[in-house]
């Protein structure tokens, strides 16, 4: 019996919604609740004609106007900050190389992810530096040496050793000699005797040397999420943190578009933007359908490499002069277009409102060509 209603639907209603219905509906309003479906699925189809990237980029301006323009701080850690509102908007659609506040949430693997050894885990992923495991720097003058003092307490809570921090500030400098010696770093210059402005310079540089962790995370944050522990990350790096046994990599994601595009490459680039656009979106508790900012992503993707909704992005491949010259730099697009004779063909949008003309708008119109005797 159910089988036969949902043969009578079966090209009326795409598979997945099937298989949603078949799944959660109670088998007694299995018809009711078909009938209703389709009457909505019909209603949300575009028509031929439809002017779908004008109503998506009304639809995604105007709630961008009431956007508030604030940066969200996380409590309790003063250097962990994200850009919220417009301004993320903004940088995720102009395609930024660089952001203002790069993020990860690591997800964990079981038994981790139920908050075992979860500080440790934090302390593990958390970029260290000589300074957090020392306990203090002093300047040798007779032999022209810094002596760093190593707190073994510190050590142990990041998951390293003196031999380890030993061979890594060993790599990490060059023309100097690196000795250990009862918990002692003695770093000394090669060859001949340094002046004592240098060795106070060097004092500085040793302070920063990376010696455990992950490059470029400079703040970790456990959060219990429902029932599982995550780990957000001031500052990316998902090549790293993929290398580590507890981490789930199969959900682990970072903000940094372009990080997301040379790791895991276009499609996942073209999610993390819809995602992100619509994090913000509903963050700030606005309404915008999905399939508006799924437009604007597959425009930014569409040849494979990220491009951004700039003069310089998507805007650069118009093949319109006075759309070019509409959007910045007008004096530019036009007399470089004059040098070279390129001809508008006026096909689009923009250059027919400027010449005050009928618009050739709208998606998948058929044209009809008939034949005279």
């Amino acid at each position: 019996m159910a089988d036969d209603i949902f043969k009578e639907y079966k090209d009326k209603l795409p598979k997945l919604i099937l298989d949603e219905i078949q799944e959660k509906c109670p088998k007694g309003k299995l018809k009711k609740v078909l009938a209703k479906a389709l009457e909505e699925y019909e209603n949300a189809k575009a028509e031929p004609g439809e002017s779908v990237g004008l109503v998506g980029a009304e639809s995604i301006g105007e709630p961008g106007t009431q956007m508030t323009l604030n940066t969200f701080h996380f409590a309790g850690v003063a250097e962990m900050n994200v850009t919220m509102g417009l301004p993320r908007i903004i940088e995720i659609l102009d395609g930024r190389k660089t952001i203002k506040t790069p993020m990860m949430e690591i997800f964990l693997k079981k038994p981790w992810n139920k908050g075992k050894d979860i500080k440790k885990l934090a302390y593990a992923i958390k970029e260290t530096l000589l300074k957090e495991v020392a306990s203090e720097f002093s300047i040798n003058v007779a032999d022209s040496a810094i002596e760093v003092k190593l707190d073994d307490s510190r050590i142990e809570l990041v998951g390293t050793t003196a031999e380890k921090i030993h061979a890594q500030v060993n790599k990490s400098l060059k023309g100097f000699t690196v000795k250990l010696k009862q918990g002692m770093l003695i770093v000394k210059p090669k060859g001949k005797e340094e002046h004592l402005n240098e060795i106070y310079k060097l004092k500085e540089i040793v302070k920063e040397l990376y010696v455990a962790g992950v490059k470029g995370i400079t703040q970790v944050l456990p959060v219990k999420r429902e029932e599982e522990y995550v780990i957000i990350t001031a500052g990316t790096n998902l090549k790293s943190v993929y290398d580590l046994d507890f981490v789930d990599e199969t959900r682990t994601i970072s903000n940094d578009i372009y990080e997301i595009y040379s790791v895991l490459g276009i499609e996942a680039t073209r999610q993390v933007i819809i995602n992100e656009v619509f994090k913000v979106i509903e963050s700030q508790g606005l309404n915008v359908d999905i399939r508006h900012i799924m437009l604007v992503s597959d425009t930014m993707c569409t040849n494979g490499n990220i491009k951004g909704i700039t003069r310089y992005g998507v805007v650069s491949e118009k093949a319109s002069v006075l759309a070019r010259a509409s959007f910045e730099t007008p004096i530019r697009h036009i007399i470089n277009a004059a040098l070279i004779g390129e001809v508008d063909k006026l096909d689009s949008v923009v250059e027919n409102v400027m010449l005050n003309q009928p618009v050739p708008v709208g998606t998948g119109l058929p044209g009809l060509v008939t034949k005279f005797k």
